[in-house]
């Protein structure tokens, strides 16, 4: 099975998660190996290169996917538009730049590990958290991501089944890599990790359901 993951923060506990418990060497050399950015893994996964994959929400139309994905319930600090700048889309991504459209936002878009640092280096400039104010304006969750697969469903579902973030503990060496990696304290990555959830239920199926709605009502992509 060929899975790709989102190479960011916000999903550093289920990379954990699969360190511990993929038993394949080569299902976790695979998983390793197909690792990029959410539009990056998106193309590749309706291309069927990969056979699972975290693929951005305004990509999972018609697409197969768990119950499970990367959701915003609140602030989310990684997903942010500058309004002060000029209209800018955010080239790894698909589902942000939609929403700033979504959300008749105009400015630039930026996302994942830089947005963060954005957001813990810049507070003199203005910004707004793009997750939050959906939230403000439809009352649900955002969903960012979803696990999506065109073959293998029985595997991943036995893959993902016993995930549970609050039982992840982050070994500090590891923590120092993405530290080192993305110029973003410990501290930072810990705090930010509480704002991320996984589970999609009733009220995130909605959420995804109206954003694709809506998109597909103001012909985005």
């Amino acid at each position: 099975m060929i899975f790709s993951k989102i190479d960011f923060i916000n999903l550093l506990p289920f990379h954990i998660y699969i360190k511990k418990n993929i038993k394949s060497n080569q299902l976790k050399s695979s998983i390793e190996y197909k690792k990029s950015y959410p539009s990056k893994i998106t193309n590749s996964f309706k291309k069927r290169k990969t056979h699972s994959a975290f693929i951005s929400s305004i990509g999972s139309r018609n697409e197969k996917f768990l119950d499970f994905g990367i959701v915003a319930r609140d602030y989310v600090d990684s997903v942010l538009i500058l309004p002060n700048r000029k209209n800018k889309d955010d080239f790894q991504s698909k589902t942000s730049n939609a929403l700033a459209k979504v959300l008749e936002l105009d400015g630039e878009v930026i996302i994942g590990d830089k947005a963060l640092k954005f957001y813990h280096d810049n507070k003199d400039e203005d910004f707004i958290d793009l997750a939050k104010q959906w939230q403000n304006r439809y009352n649900l969750p955002f969903v960012f991501s979803v696990l999506c697969y065109n073959k293998y469903e029985s595997r991943l579902k036995k893959l993902t089944k016993n995930f549970d973030k609050r039982k992840i503990k982050i070994p500090q060496y590891i923590l120092e890599q993405y530290s080192k990696r993305s110029g973003i304290s410990k501290k930072n990555i810990l705090d930010y990790l509480t704002k991320i959830d996984y589970d999609i239920g009733y009220k995130e199926k909605r959420a995804l359901k109206l954003f694709l709605k809506l998109t597909k009502q103001k012909g985005i992509i």
